[in-house]
């Protein structure tokens, strides 16, 4: 059997390397490129040493455990106690999914004559399972699994910082009552021009059984001033709340919106429940998260208002 140790090095050196890389970006701490490559090439080091007989020794807990702590601090510094152990989980973790991401994936594409050729029977009468990766497939499968878990974990970190601004929303008219969730928009700044009343916008889809039905998937299609013009004369049970409201959107000229006067709106948010009565609903035709996390915008003069009181008391 051949072995290549500058090919093994060269690999090992981009592994570890790219492991540091992703602890140091999962702690948010910005890593010198010569800290990077010295500590990698302190890690490439020692698989090498795997092929010197003289040096059988160090391949024990204690160094390898040793031998990670170096690589830490070489990396990352020792800005606290602290600091230094949370890189060292963040380490330890991204290199335990990264190992069983590989491993994985090899027992996914075998087939099972595959795995019971693998299999060996020791003299004490146990079983051991050879396992046989290629190079190159381990060095492709690490990579992807590496940008899966930083995918991952992206998302997840958009969507916690996400949720600290998402609430309940709770809207009545004429008895009806309507909750979602709805996402807090600081820079919203949509009021109603004459009454400088603010406006959350909805989506329409919440009040469709009680819109016209002729408004069905038409909100996001025509104008809002059209359909109001339709309801002149028809039979709509909130025709009196109807607003009209301008806006002008990103990248588009000045429109129009259709809102509701409703009977009160509570706003739920980080515990506190504001109450309010002065406040208009924008519908909105479209979805407003493709996910499904909210499906209101939150005017941000909603959050502080009235205490939150029993519906229906005096404001």
């Amino acid at each position: 059997m051949v072995v290549y140790i500058d090919l093994i090095f060269a690999a090992n050196l981009l592994i570890d390397a790219a492991l540091l890389w992703l602890t140091g970006w999962m702690i948010k701490v910005r890593i010198k490129w010569w800290r990077l490559w010295l500590s990698a090439l302190v890690g490439a080091l020692y698989v090498v040493m795997m092929f010197v007989p003289e040096l059988s020794f160090m391949y024990t807990f204690l160094i390898k455990f040793g031998l990670s702590v170096v690589m830490l601090w070489v990396a990352f510094g020792y800005p606290s106690l602290q600091g230094f152990f949370r890189s060292m989980g963040a380490f330890y973790m991204i290199n335990f999914a990264a190992a069983g991401g590989i491993l994985g994936v090899h027992y996914l594409l075998q087939s099972s004559g595959d795995i019971w050729n693998g299999i060996l029977y020791t003299a004490t009468g146990g079983y051991a399972y050879r396992l046989k990766i290629g190079f190159w497939f381990v060095l492709l499968i690490l990579l992807l699994v590496l940008c899966c878990y930083k995918a991952v974990h992206s998302s997840r970190a958009r969507r916690e910082k996400l949720e600290a601004y998402i609430g309940m929303v709770q809207v009545e008219i004429d008895g009806v009552t309507v909750t979602c969730s709805g996402l807090l928009d600081t820079g919203n700044r949509l009021y109603d021009p004459l009454t400088k009343t603010p406006v959350m916008v909805m989506e329409a889809s919440l009040w469709e059984e009680y819109l016209p039905k002729e408004w069905k998937g038409r909100l996001s299609q025509e104008g809002a001033d059209q359909l109001l013009l339709e309801t002149d004369g028809q039979s709509f049970i909130w025709q009196d709340r109807l607003r009209l409201v301008p806006y002008r959107g990103v990248n588009r000229g000045a429109s129009f919106m259709l809102a509701l006067k409703p009977d009160h709106v509570a706003v739920t948010l980080g515990g506190e429940t504001a109450l309010h009565r002065k406040v208009l609903i924008g519908l909105d035709g479209g979805t407003l998260s493709g996910d499904g996390a909210y499906r209101a915008i939150i005017h941000p003069d909603l959050t502080q208002g009235e205490a939150a009181a029993e519906p229906g008391g005096v404001a």
